[in-house]
């Protein structure tokens, strides 16, 4: 029997026991077949590069499978035919990869990082409850300056705030 990974992506919307239930169905039919599940991986709700079918997250699942190519067909015919599912893709393998897969080191090391920020910082905002800073300033973009004025002290062509006139009166006054 041949190795294979599938890989799917179910809807934003669902709870996370049906996705399991999901991955769940998709072993069912591997081992009715006559193939095994060595690994299932649940990587979460993750955003998508681009919206599919009206989605912008979704849940990624990871079966890592010994089975023979038949078996393999029926469950991307049956993958295909659930509406939970937004995409799949099956990939042979030479070998199965031993240890958790890259996605979930990955996520391992962002919440090692993650904490160990938090615990060096004393939070997001570095222990402070508002978003001013010390020495009165906001930290904006703005490098502390009232937004919309430059350094030199001119309004970027704005005339103290007077209301500009309705579009007639101007191509009036050009013409």
């Amino acid at each position: 029997m041949a190795l294979y990974e599938h890989v799917f992506l179910a809807r934003q919307d669902l709870a996370q026991a049906q996705v399991d239930a999901l991955a769940e169905t998709a072993t069912k039919i591997v081992t009715d077949g006559g193939g095994k599940v060595t690994k299932t991986e649940t990587w979460g709700l993750r955003s998508l590069a681009y919206r599919i079918a009206k989605n912008r997250k979704a849940h990624y699942v990871m079966l890592e499978l010994d089975a023979p190519g038949t078996v393999v067909a029926e469950l991307e015919r049956q993958t295909q035919i659930n509406e939970d599912v937004i995409r799949y893709m099956t990939v042979r393998v030479d070998a199965a990869e031993a240890g958790p897969s890259v996605m979930m080191r990955k996520q391992e090391r962002d919440r090692e990082r993650r904490a160990d920020r938090e615990s060096r910082d004393g939070g997001r905002d570095g222990g402070r409850e508002s978003g001013f800073s010390r020495d009165g300033r906001d930290g904006g973009r703005d490098g502390g300056r009232e937004s919309g004025f430059s350094r030199d002290g001119r309004d970027g062509g704005r005339d103290g705030g007077a209301p500009r006139p309705p579009r007639r009166e101007r191509e009036e006054e050009a013409a």
